[in-house]
């Protein structure tokens, strides 16, 4: 099973993520598969940027969103 999800960058206590497709069973910062976009919930106004053609076909072909990066698309307007 393929999710799109949050990969944790970023030093201690200063997160950022990267919004990533991967393997269901690969650990949270291991292997991915394409990186669709950015998410930086420290800086104001949060910066949000994703490739919305790229995370459509992966939604497309069968790719599930975990609850988080669900919501960020549907704020967003990617779904």
């Amino acid at each position: 099973m393929v999710k799109i999800r949050l990969k944790r960058m970023g030093a201690k206590k200063t997160p950022f993520y990267r919004i990533v497709v991967a393997d269901a069973r690969v650990a949270r910062d291991g292997k991915t598969i394409a990186d669709l976009g950015v998410y930086d919930p420290t800086k104001d106004p949060i910066v949000f940027r994703v490739d919305g053609d790229e995370a459509k076909k992966w939604l497309g072909n069968g790719a599930q969103p975990t609850e988080t990066v669900r919501r960020l698309f549907k704020n967003n307007g990617v779904i």
